[in-house]
Order: structure tokens, then C-alpha cells, then sequence
């Protein structure tokens, strides 16, 4: 909109009626907004999750996860580099899926060691063969 298109005189409204007041000529005013350009703007971009995705890689990597986790953590930060905000964000959010899924395998499995660890130690270790008890 370009406020030289638009004359800057008032225009007077005819037959208004304004909460029951006798009719009467009203003034419009104009207001023009400039909006600067040259003021960059500030978009929040995407996670890329690529520390996640090295921790993963790193320390745990069931099933190749790890690594393909971090190779889409790349991407969406290539993709972030380049300005492509949708990519980075398809990128980041796949990354982040498969660092889950990663890190749930992972601490299933942690726990089912610790688990079978301390039942076989019990077992093995249990007072009853110390005294010969037979059951």
C-alpha cells in the first residue's frame, strides 16, 4: 500500500449515527505504517540434535541407529546452513526419532544386564551351598 495513492484530507462520513447521537458529519483519518526492510528477521531454526546424535553414535549403537541418527543430524544442520527452515526441520525431527528409539534399545538392554547380573550373582552366591541345604 503506498500512502501516495491515497489523498490525506479528511473525508467526511454522511447519515451516521454514533450511540443514538444526532446525525452528523464525522472525520476519517489515515494512518500509514512504514515498515523498515532493511531490519533483519529473526526465525528460530530447528534443533539439529547433533550432540545427541554423537552420544548415540559414540556410546551406544544398536542396530546402526546411532550412525544414521547422526547422519540426519548433518543434514538438517546442512539444511539449516542453507536457509531451507522445512528440510532442517523434517532432518532434525527424523534425527531425533531415531536417537529415541536408539536410546530406548539401549537402556532396555542396560537393564535387562543389570537384571540377569544380579540374579545370576544371587544364585551363584546364595547361602544354601555354603550349608549343603537341599530343596
Amino acid at each position: 500500500m503506498n500512502p501516495q495513492d491515497y489523498p490525506t484530507e479528511d473525508v467526511p462520513l454522511q447519515g451516521v449515527n454514533y450511540g443514538g447521537l444526532p446525525i452528523q458529519p464525522a472525520v476519517v483519518q489515515q494512518t500509514a505504517v512504514n515498515i523498515n526492510t532493511d531490519v533483519p528477521v529473526i526465525i528460530e531454526y530447528p534443533q539439529d540434535h547433533i550432540i545427541w546424535s554423537i552420544c548415540c553414535f559414540a556410546y551406544s549403537n544398536p542396530c546402526c541407529l546411532g550412525l544414521a541418527a547422526l547422519i540426519y543430524s548433518i543434514k538438517a544442520r546442512d539444511r539449516k546452513v542453507v536457509g531451507d527452515v522445512d528440510g532442517a526441520r523434517r532432518y532434525g525431527s527424523t534425527a531425533r526419532c531415531l536417537n529415541i528409539i536408539s536410546t530406548i534399545i539401549v537402556a532396555t538392554v542396560f537393564l535387562a544386564l543389570i537384571i540377569g547380573i544380579t540374579v545370576l550373582a544371587t544364585t551363584i552366591f546364595s547361602p544354601r551351598q555354603y550349608y549343603g541345604f537341599q530343596y
